[in-house]
This record gives C-alpha cells, structure tokens and sequence, in this order.
C-alpha cells in the first residue's frame, strides 16, 4: 500500500544531551523528506548544543563534545531547517512525546515560533504498539525482517523508521493510507500543545490535562484565578506550552 501524500512528509530523528525537553538540547538531528511525487532527500546535521553531553548519554548514541565542538548550534540553523520544513507533516518513532516537541522547543529558544497549526504528525511507535508493542529495533525486525545496525544513530533510526512505516501500510489493510489518518491514529489530533498538558474538547474548547484543574476550561481557570496564569509562565513548562496558553488569555480580551 502506498501512502498518499498531499505536501511533503518529513521522517526525522534526534540524538539529544537528555530526555528533559526544556533543560536538554539537540546533538544531531536527520530529516527525510518524501515528496508527494515520491522523491526523497535526506539531511544529517551534527549540532553543538552549548552544555556539555553526558558520559551515559555519549554511551548511547556515540556522539561526544569532542564530536560537535566545532559545529553550528541549533539557532545557526534554525532558519534552513524552518525553510526546509515549511508546509510540511512529519513522522516518526515516539516523535510526538519526545522529538518534535524538543525540535520545536530549539526553535522557540532561538527566536522563531514553529508554525504546528496545520501539521499532521504520524508515530510510527504508536501504530506499532497498537499493532505489535515493542521497540524500534523490535519493529524494524519485526516489520522488515532485518536486523537494525547502528541504532541510535538518528541517521539509521530515522532511515529504519520510514522502512518500518512502509511495512506497515504493506501489513496492514486496515490502516489509513492517507495523513490524515495515520495523524489521528497517531493520537495527536485533540492536543491543543505538544507537551500534552492542554487538549480540545469535543466543541474545540481547550481543557486543561494536569493537576487539580484537569478536564476544566482554561478560559474558566484563567477568569476564576487569574494567578494560575503566571504560576504556569514561572513553571517549569515548555515555552511552546506557554506560548499556547498565553495566546488563550490573549483572545479572552475578545470574549
């Protein structure tokens, strides 16, 4: 089965300093992009992330301050790789609790605010785990009958990652060949932020997804305690999720 392709589809991994998506930083980082007319073109950046990698991090992904001393930083970038994901969706493996969060939080702290509002996002892991739950390495055996050499490379991971997604719509009769679909099997389409502490409503309405006010209105939070607002920008949320909630006091000034 072929998946259709409206505009660009990107398959992209990260090789981070940690799994903290406001304290860590990006290494490396690869993009594949699939054209609607079925052209691919991949690209691989090493990133210098300013902080230093820790030892039990290099022991995972391989990837030393020695490694990226001498290369750009993740805002020297920011502008190619926003050009080169304009009108684009994206796919990956945990991308949606992990990488495109943490890709967007890079582009929040240096100075450009990533457009998500029209993106489709499909996670493989999750229709692999709704299907068949295990790992990557598990999947890419699983669903392409191979052994996955140099995983924690973003490069291969990002590689086996688009071989597995293929396999699955091959696999898979009953899952959607379209965007569209793959992006609410994903289980990214009620979430108003990407960190997943605010989600819609069935009426588009955005809920609150954490702590004593979960499942309320923002819009009613914010008018009944005005101090929650500025206990969240003084928190230690993303700035993307802030950004989110700002926007939402900004048009109660219209209500």
């Amino acid at each position: 089965m072929k998946l259709k392709l409206k505009r660009p589809l990107v398959i992209f991994d990260l090789e981070t300093t940690g799994m903290n998506i406001n304290r860590d930083r990006i290494v490396e980082i690869c993009l594949l992009k699939i054209y609607p007319d079925d052209r691919e073109e991949i690209r691989t950046y090493l990133v210098n992330p300013g902080v230093p990698i820790p030892p039990e991090v290099t022991e995972i992904h391989g990837i030393k301050d020695e490694d990226v001393k001498d290369k750009p930083g993740f805002k020297e970038i920011s502008n190619e790789l926003n050009n080169f994901l304009k009108d684009c969706d994206f796919g990956g493996f945990n991308s949606n609790k992990f990488d495109f969060p943490m890709m967007v939080e890079e582009f929040y702290r240096a100075g450009i605010e990533f457009d998500i509002e029209k993106r489709k996002f499909i996670d493989a892991q999750r229709i692999y785990h709704f299907k068949e739950p295990r790992n990557l390495k598990a999947a890419y055996r699983f669903y392409c009958e191979k052994e996955l050499e140099n995983a924690h490379s973003a490069e291969a991971d990002t590689i086996a990652t688009w071989a597995v997604l293929k396999a699955q719509l091959d696999k898979y009769e009953d899952i959607p060949d379209d965007i569209e679909g793959l992006h609410r099997m994903s289980g990214q389409n009620n979430l108003a932020d990407l960190a997943g502490r605010f989600i819609y409503n069935p009426d588009g309405e955005v809920l609150f997804n954490f702590g004593k006010h979960k499942g309320k209105k923002v819009k009613d939070i914010l008018k009944a305690e005005p101090g929650y607002y500025n206990w969240m920008m003084e928190g230690d949320f993303s700035m993307q999720t802030k950004n989110v909630l700002t926007r939402i006091r900004l048009s109660m000034r219209n209500d």
